[in-house]
């Protein structure tokens, strides 16, 4: 049993940073890739044969974490929590956790306990990655979609919080949400005004 995981919003000025855990089913769903070469209908559609006969779990941390930690130590943290996640829902530890990126939680966060192996550009080579890079961004996107309605004029719904130049804007305009990273160059900015 090998397990995928990968990380979505590490780059937005608002909303959390989500990491997913993914062990494939036999057989593995046709047209996994990079979640970001995928069309929107397609990647919503397999991430929901993913989620419906794969083993998956999601780590969300939110934005005070982000800023209390820094994104790379929210983002290990995620991954973390997706693993812990994953096998309680199995019941046991995977052979391998494979992580898209150069590095791993590995002696970056006290919980962490299974062997891993970084691939740089796993999401588009690895299977099981490109299964939790479509599962995390699947799930950021929901979480942001739900949070647009609660605060309309950032434009959440299609930038999915990235500094776009319509977000920007009401930023300027409306000010900080509590969905917005402080520790972020152009929130902080705003901050000092």
């Amino acid at each position: 049993m090998i397990a995928g995981v990968d990380e979505a919003g590490r780059g937005p000025l608002a909303g959390p940073v989500v990491a997913a855990a993914v062990i494939l089913c036999k057989p593995r769903p046709a047209g996994l890739d990079d979640s970001k070469k995928i069309p929107e209908a397609r990647r919503a559609t397999l991430a929901e044969t993913i989620r419906r006969r794969c083993h998956w779990a999601v780590g969300v941390v939110d934005v005070a974490e982000i800023d209390r930690l820094n994104i790379f130590g929210a983002t290990m943290l995620a991954m973390t929590l997706a693993v812990e996640g994953l096998c309680a829902k199995i019941g046991c530890d995977p052979l391998q956790v494979l992580v898209d990126g150069n590095l791993t939680p590995h002696g970056r966060r006290p919980e962490w306990r299974w062997q891993a192996r970084a691939i740089v550009g796993g999401d588009a080579i690895e299977p099981c990655i490109s299964a939790a890079s479509i599962v995390a961004k699947e799930h950021r996107d929901a979480l942001m979609r739900e949070a647009a309605r609660v605060h309309p004029h950032y434009g959440w719904e299609r930038n999915k919080g990235y500094g776009t130049a319509d977000h920007l804007a009401a930023l300027r305009e409306h000010g900080p949400t509590p969905l917005h990273r402080r520790s972020f160059a152009p929130v902080a900015q705003l901050e000092l005004l």
